[in-house]
């Protein structure tokens, strides 16, 4: 009986080594384009490879091993010296490249805030000098007083001008004033506006309010109130809150100190402040 033929295998390389190759060379062409799209940043490139030069020595002429030839230079047999040399090599790169680049970021950043700190005060002042001009043109000096920091121009209003004594429904007498001040409000609609009420610490004998805080409260929200009624300021844009007796800006002790510590104090937040 006639052996059969043995099949033979085609000629060429395996199928399987074909769909290899084609996968690898379409992976190599994808990331050649990744690499073509991409943007090396010179600074970073060179601080990194000065820090391999400093650390390991291995781009300045001369000298080809790590550590100045500490392990691979002197041989196999101080590989007993491993621990002193990872541990001297990484407080020196620790120490060189760490404080170089902390010492930098820090510098950045403290020169950052430093100049946004100076743009912000200048558009707080730019700011208080409008509002000043618009007090003089609607003749409320001495009613108001005008101050401003970084983040916000701050107008302060006498709480006896808008106020009886322990009570927070506004004067009929003030609401003219009221009325000044929220068509100046008005010009800043789009800024966060924030209203707050302030007390002596004379304590209550008895009366609607309990204690000066929820005095604080009523007096602020009064103002609130009369400005949403007549004025279209954007309520979601407009703050209120009472501060009892705890920020007082002048001495309890004394009657003038307490007058002036009865106030309505309401700042205007610039477009530069955290708010915006």
């Amino acid at each position: 009986m006639a052996k059969r033929k043995e099949e033979m295998p085609p000629p060429g390389s395996p199928a399987w080594m074909a769909t290899f190759g084609d996968l690898m060379n379409l992976l190599l062409c994808f990331y050649v384009l990744l690499f073509s799209m991409s943007t090396i940043d010179a600074d970073k490139l060179k601080a990194i490879a000065e820090s391999f030069s400093q650390t390991f020595s291995v781009f300045n002429g001369g000298a080809t091993a790590i550590g100045d030839g500490m392990l691979v230079s002197n041989g196999v047999s101080q590989l007993n010296e491993l621990d002193e040399f990872i541990n001297s090599t990484g407080k020196t790169a620790d120490k060189e490249g760490d404080e170089f680049e902390d010492s930098d970021a820090e510098n950045s950043f403290a020169e950052a805030l430093k100049q946004m700190e100076a743009e912000q005060l200048a558009a707080s002042e730019q700011l208080a000098e409008k509002i000043e001009e618009s007090v003089t043109e609607n003749n409320l000096e001495g009613m108001i007083d005008i101050d401003f920091t970084s983040q916000y121009v701050e107008l302060t209003l006498k709480g006896a001008i808008l106020f009886d004594s322990g009570k927070a429904d506004i004067r009929a007498d003030a609401e003219p004033i009221l009325d000044k001040v929220g068509v100046m409000l008005v010009r800043y609609a789009n800024n966060v506006i924030e209203i707050e009420g302030h007390t002596d610490n004379v304590p209550f004998n008895g009366g609607r309010y309990a204690d000066n805080s929820e005095l604080s409260c009523a007096r602020a929200l009064s103002v609130f109130n009369y400005f949403l009624e007549t004025t279209n300021l954007d309520p979601a844009m407009v703050k209120y809150a009472g501060r009892g007796e705890y920020v007082p800006i002048a001495d309890n002790s004394t009657e003038e100190g307490r007058a002036r510590n009865r106030r309505v104090v309401i700042r205007i937040y610039h477009d530069l402040s955290y708010y915006q």
